[in-house]
């Protein structure tokens, strides 16, 4: 069935990196194992946090000279919501109702940043940041963690090309007030291709940081120091 704004949150970044991904060699031939689950959910709100705009999240995005010598920043293009369907999975099917019957959470606070680094074949790096009510942010990227983590294996088709998926969580940093964290290995046109996604919510902003494992483990730390006001 198709997907909205809900769950395109998580599905939208990361099968445009996997696509990418796809398209060159990809150094690993297998998918990593889960290792532990996320923390809980406990988000509460305050009547001092109120969310941040658009406009305040986009100044606390990663740039060029955050990530170092290497990286260029990729043009953002238009979102295309109705091009991704998702086969084989009844927990995202499930969530994606709830959604077309206005239920689930959208995030209208948001901004995104996507780079590439000339260090390898297959490295990209995706920032966004979403800003909402703590209670709203933890219940919203929780039911679509679970969801994704529920379904070990499925499919996502994007435009013509279907992408078959393997889901496991892994261990989040201890950063934030809540945390969550999945690798998701991408199977398209012959190749094999990884993308670790992992998010933070810190208040009332949520960061999530998507792309090679690597660079997403470089770069956690300063997304999250940024997405604070703290640097």
């Amino acid at each position: 069935m198709r997907r909205d704004t809900t769950t395109i949150l998580a599905l939208s970044t990361l099968a445009a990196l996997a696509l990418a991904g796809c398209s060159t060699d990809s150094s690993t031939s297998s998918a990593p194992s889960a290792t532990a689950a996320s923390a809980p959910h406990t988000g509460k709100d305050t009547a001092a946090a109120k969310p941040l705009s658009s406009a305040a999240l986009s100044k606390r995005l990663l740039n060029e000279s955050d990530l170092g010598e290497g990286y260029t920043r990729k043009r953002q293009r238009p979102a295309a919501h109705d091009d991704v369907t998702v086969i084989g999975c009844p927990a995202l099917e499930k969530l994606g109702g709830d959604a077309a019957t206005g239920a689930s959470l959208e995030f209208p606070r948001k901004a995104k940043a996507s780079f590439t680094y000339a260090g390898g074949s297959n490295s990209e790096v995706s920032e966004e940041l979403y800003s909402d009510t703590a209670s709203k942010l933890s219940n919203g990227i929780g039911k679509i963690f679970g969801a994704m983590a529920s379904c070990p294996k499925y499919q996502v088709v994007s435009g013509s090309t279907a992408i078959d998926m393997a889901t496991q969580t892994t261990t989040a940093p201890d950063l934030g007030e809540e945390r969550w964290s999945q690798l998701l290995t991408y199977s398209a046109g012959g190749q094999r291709s990884v993308v670790k996604q992992t998010a933070i919510r810190t208040g009332n902003v949520l960061v999530i940081v998507s792309g090679s494992p690597g660079l997403v483990d470089a770069h956690l730390d300063k997304a999250l120091d940024k997405a604070q006001g703290t640097s």
